[in-house]
């Protein structure tokens, strides 16, 4: 049975841990991949392009990945509402928007929102100009990493809502408490282990995307992915161990990320925090 499985370790072996032995590897290289040097680390830790990379990036996932939360929470809560046949269509969709993604979801809002878009136009026609702004900027990019974030936690968030009993809320009712004093004292928190661990997923989401980013402002916009596939395509030449050392800083980035979402979590399930 075990000879079985050769052919999948093999698979992990060849195109998971051996990419990510070699870029370890790499970034510990000279250009040229020759001795063995920090400099790589050091220069992705201490030069202002990069440090600004890692900056926005990290800022622009906090925020996608918050108000995405926030958003996909609320959302999420309305589908219980709706009818079986109304919620499945909803959760349909929700799951098709999740596939709907990096250069086809660039150019969607090129179409609607950039300087010559279809909804562009129509606000400035409409005298609606406070309704324009520049999808080029961190603004916009901004918008499209929280649209492409909502279904995500949608699909995430919604299972978590049925721990949620409806003789709570009720007994709740019984008690004089409010609908603002159930959740905060009773939703919020059982919610509260689910939501945190979908704000991680979003974060690395957001970390991690490169194509719709690209698409959409290629390098106008200083953010870590786009800087690390320029340093190992290079429109020059590349720069694959300075890259690679740039990859090993934003997977360090992602596990302090998943390190502080642990915590949080015992936080939440031990009650710690919690008003």
């Amino acid at each position: 049975m075990l000879l079985l499985l050769v052919p999948f370790f093999l698979w992990i072996f060849a195109f998971l841990l051996l990419p990510a032995i070699m870029m370890l590897i790499s970034s510990f290289q000279n250009e040229g991949g020759q001795g063995f040097t920090l400099g790589q680390y050091v220069k992705g830790l201490t030069h202002p392009l990069y440090t600004a990379a890692i900056k926005n990036s990290v800022i622009l996932s906090l925020v996608s990945a918050l108000v995405g939360l926030a958003v996909a929470a609320i959302g999420a809560y309305s589908f219980t509402t709706f009818s079986e046949k109304a919620r499945d269509r909803m959760l349909s969709l929700s799951n098709m928007m999740t596939n709907f993604a990096g250069v086809p979801l660039a150019f969607g809002f090129m179409a609607l929102l950039g300087t010559n878009g279809m909804l562009t136009l129509l606000f400035k026609q409409l005298g609606l100009s406070f309704l324009v702004f520049d999808l080029y900027s961190w603004k916009g990019l901004a918008w499209v990493y929280i649209y492409f974030q909502i279904p995500v936690a949608l699909l995430i968030v919604y299972p978590s809502l049925y721990a949620i009993k409806e003789e709570w809320k009720e007994s709740a009712s019984l008690l004089g408490a409010s609908a603002a004093q159930f959740w905060l004292r009773i939703g919020v928190p059982v919610l509260l282990p689910a939501l945190v661990g979908t704000f991680s997923v979003l974060f690395a989401n957001a970390m991690g995307a490169y194509a719709t980013a690209y698409a959409l402002v290629t390098n106008n916009f200083n953010l870590l992915s786009i800087q690390i596939g320029g340093l190992v395509a290079g429109d020059v030449f590349p720069r694959v161990e300075l890259g690679s050392a740039m990859a090993v800083i934003l997977f360090v980035i992602l596990v302090i990320a998943l390190w502080i979402n642990e915590k949080m979590l015992r936080l939440a399930r031990k009650g710690g925090g919690l008003p």
